[in-house]
């Protein structure tokens, strides 16, 4: 039944993570796996999801079936988080959210609910996206192209190039956006720019459908959402997928959320309904506990305000990673130009680095990170991100510049 199967070949960083729990040097560092850990090296749990857990977990009781579109209330309060408490109660109506198996899980539900109304569109995303932005979308049919979007020359957007491309795509072309903490550069869009996009988008009839998974790590909870409150409040429908793995710590729980901003609340009651049938269709009902876990500290302003706080702490830590990373390369090589790790936001930078260097990296050094160069600011700690920064320059710097 199976002979004629061939091997996956497994994602790239996964298996760099393997590669990583079998080097045996005691001081390699792992800048590849793409989840925060806290200043030990841990995946740390929050203080405001230790304060709710064990009380939820106490009284579990009976664990029926969701409703195919999960807790009410778990919706109504993410929606409420990404458009922020004004905006929500203003275009509340016409706006629907189904709880889904985390940003994956909310990006394929609204993947295949696209693909049956909009089957002759194309997909596009930024050149580089996450790779399983390419990989949701084509397994449902779709065909992906890609807009300019990173500058490698000054490890920035190349917004003229990203703006050119819009404007030249179809009308009811998907565009898959990043509104904060760009995935995988780091490499943002000021608010200016996110204006000039958003007039794009409108002129030109496009789909947006914008991924937010680190909501809060680029410059706050509100502050990050600008995109997205931009957008809708420019009248534009829209599809956005949340993910709170990171955010709330809580990778294994799969929690996320698929949000829809519509026309009117007719137009969002028809929509709520197709996003259920796709649900119907894959995997019927979300699970309870993570979602429970996640209503229960929104719902609370206390727990709520901590958690926010949380997010602020794991902000700063990466800020001041990305301080110590520029100035240690800075310190031993300063010739080499590297302000962009200070510009660039969020969990995850291109550092510019070629494969070659990276292989150095992990040859030489114990270091890890993907071939692209890109890393993961959080695996940097205080007792390692000096001999990562002397390790960076070493295989970055030409002595000939000095």
């Amino acid at each position: 039944m199976f002979s004629h199967l061939p091997l996956y070949a497994g994602d790239p960083i996964l298996s760099l993570q393997q590669a990583y729990l079998a080097e045996p040097r005691a001081d390699k560092v792992n800048l590849g796996i793409g989840a925060y850990q806290d200043e030990n090296g841990a995946i740390p749990t929050l203080r405001s999801v230790a304060a709710v857990r064990p009380v939820l977990a106490a009284d579990l009781g009976p664990t029926p079936y969701q409703p195919i579109a999960g807790s009410k209330q778990y919706r109504d309060l993410v929606t409420e988080l990404v458009l922020g408490s004004d905006r929500y109660r203003k275009v509340g109506e016409r706006t629907v959210a189904i709880q889904s198996l985390g940003g994956s899980g909310a990006l394929r539900v609204g993947c295949d609910l696209l693909k049956r109304y909009f089957p002759d569109s194309q997909v596009f995303i930024s050149a580089p996206s996450w790779p399983n932005h390419q990989a949701i979308f084509e397994a449902a049919g779709f065909k992906v192209g890609s807009y300019r979007y990173f500058d490698a020359t000054t490890n920035g957007v190349d917004f003229d190039g990203m703006l050119a491309d819009l404007q030249a795509m179809p009308a009811r072309s998907i565009v898959i956006l990043h509104p904060a903490c760009h995935n995988p550069t780091g490499a943002d869009l000021t608010r200016d720019q996110w204006d000039a996009v958003i007039k794009v988008i409108a002129g030109r009839n496009l789909l947006p459908f914008l991924d937010m998974a680190y909501q809060g790590f680029a410059e706050g909870i509100d502050e990050d959402g600008y995109a997205v409150h931009a957008m809708v409040d420019a009248g534009i429908s829209l599809l956005l997928s949340v993910s709170f793995s990171k955010t709330f710590s809580l990778y294994g729980e799969r929690c996320g959320a698929l949000v829809g901003v519509s026309a009117d609340a007719d137009e969002a009651k028809r929509l709520l309904s197709q996003m259920e049938m796709s649900i119907r269709a894959n995997y019927s009902s979300p699970p309870t506990f993570g979602g429970k876990i996640i209503a229960r500290v929104l719902a609370d302003a206390a727990l709520r305000q901590d958690w926010m706080d949380e997010v602020g702490e794991m902000r700063t830590r990466m800020l001041r990673m990305r301080d110590r990373l520029h100035a240690g390369m800075k310190a031993r090589a300063p010739s080499l130009n590297v302000d962009y790790l200070l510009s660039q936001r969020g969990m995850f930078s291109y550092t510019g680095l070629s494969a070659a260097q990276v292989e150095r990296l992990r040859v030489e050094h114990g270091i890890y990170a993907v071939n692209s160069g890109r890393i993961c600011v959080s695996g940097l700690r205080d007792d390692n991100v000096d001999r990562v920064a002397a390790a960076f320059a070493e295989v970055m710097h030409d002595p000939g510049q000095d």
